[in-house]
């Protein structure tokens, strides 16, 4: 709610981001779906397709689609027609910006006074000479590593061997015009048909659509999800960005979407995925401010998924598959009445049917 000095609190932000990122909706299409303008983390068995099936997005047409290294050099799926405005979007803003998303793959480079850019550049290059067909990430690494100098590379001691080093390999790809083929492990990339780059777009930006669905924010909620400088990110700061309050913080969000979150209600229940964008936010406590669970929610290994009910977390959830039985195993975050345990088993057969198999229980376990 607001208060008489305009403060918002959590649970209207919160409704507000269900809302923006269409988590109440029904049904829905691939071209109407906003988070495909941002792009939809693809990890973990319920990751982006399950994500766009939570926002009623119909993706039976897998062609519609693409799969792409890109924010963080995570796999996100976007819109097939958006890619080339897609390339231009996630490009580094600057060296420093460069530098920052790839890591420790920075420092050999500019001690041999090569620049990221310039790196990521010739990497793209080479792959864009190599891979003329679809080819196992693995074997695409190895002919890298054979090509490029040392600055390039690092010994990876579990494989006891020299690779290219990850991030580089990852944010190159799209610039060398590859696809990853969906489903497959470890990854495959292609050609992507036609690939062309096209010049940037607003819908496309990223610290636009960052304020749009997971807004209101800092620049160094938005620098940490883009691994990027909090300098750079203010750099690109919108003009119609406007302030509001949260618990005495600044925050910003796009002054078309003020009125939305000042009168935000959402309803609904989702079991969402343990990499859905409306668990991605920067601002966890925010989300969920007992520390606890935050921590139960965001473990360092193993995230389990999220039970959102009317814009709150309620609890976390995880999928039990033996043989021929699925179970969903739910852990409440406190009492949870019989409508909502309704509403959530009725979220766990829809889950089931999109993986394709029969569901067999939903085990409410005690807090």
């Amino acid at each position: 709610m607001i208060d008489s000095r305009g403060t918002i609190d959590h649970r209207r932000i919160l409704h507000f981001r269900m809302n923006a990122q269409q988590l109440t909706r029904d049904k829905g299409s691939v071209e109407d779906t906003a988070v495909l303008d941002f792009g939809v983390q693809d990890t973990g068995t319920d990751g982006a397709r399950w994500a766009l099936a939570l926002r009623g997005a119909d993706v039976a047409d897998e062609d519609a689609l693409v799969l792409l290294w890109t924010v963080r050099g995570a796999p996100h799926l976007y819109r097939r027609g958006d890619t080339g405005r897609v390339a231009a979007a996630v490009e580094p803003y600057s060296e420093a910006d460069a530098a920052k998303r790839v890591f420790d793959a920075s420092k050999p480079l500019k001690a041999a006074g090569i620049g990221v850019v310039e790196a990521l550049d010739e990497v793209a290059s080479r792959m864009r000479s190599i891979v003329t067909e679809p080819m196992v990430k693995g074997e695409l690494s190895g002919r890298l590593s054979a090509e490029l100098p040392d600055p390039y590379l690092r010994f990876c001691r579990p494989c006891d061997a020299t690779h290219i080093y990850e991030l580089p390999f990852r944010l190159a790809a799209l610039r060398a015009g590859l696809e990853l083929e969906p489903g497959t492990s470890p990854p495959v990339l292609r050609p992507i048909p036609g690939f062309a780059a096209a010049a940037a777009e607003e819908r496309f930006d990223l610290v636009r659509s960052y304020l749009r669905l997971l807004g209101p924010a800092t620049p160094k909620h938005v620098a940490e999800f883009l691994d990027s400088p909090v300098k750079e990110v203010k750099a690109h700061w919108p003009e119609d960005a406007v302030e509001v309050s949260v618990d005495g913080e600044v925050r910003w969000l796009l002054a078309e979407d003020e009125a939305a979150l000042r009168s935000a209600e959402a309803e609904g229940t989702r079991l969402l995925g343990p990499y859905d964008l409306f668990l991605q936010a920067r601002d966890r406590a925010t989300l969920v401010p007992d520390k606890a669970r935050a921590k139960e929610l965001w473990p360092v290994l193993g995230r389990p998924g999220a039970v959102l009910v009317d814009g709150e977390i309620a609890g976390v959830w995880r999928p039990r598959k033996s043989g021929k039985r699925f179970n969903v195993a739910v852990r409440p975050w406190g009492a949870m009445s019989a409508a909502v345990r309704e509403a959530v088993a009725a979220q766990a057969e829809r889950l089931a049917a999109h993986r394709g198999i029969a569901l067999t229980g939903v085990d409410f376990e005690s807090d």
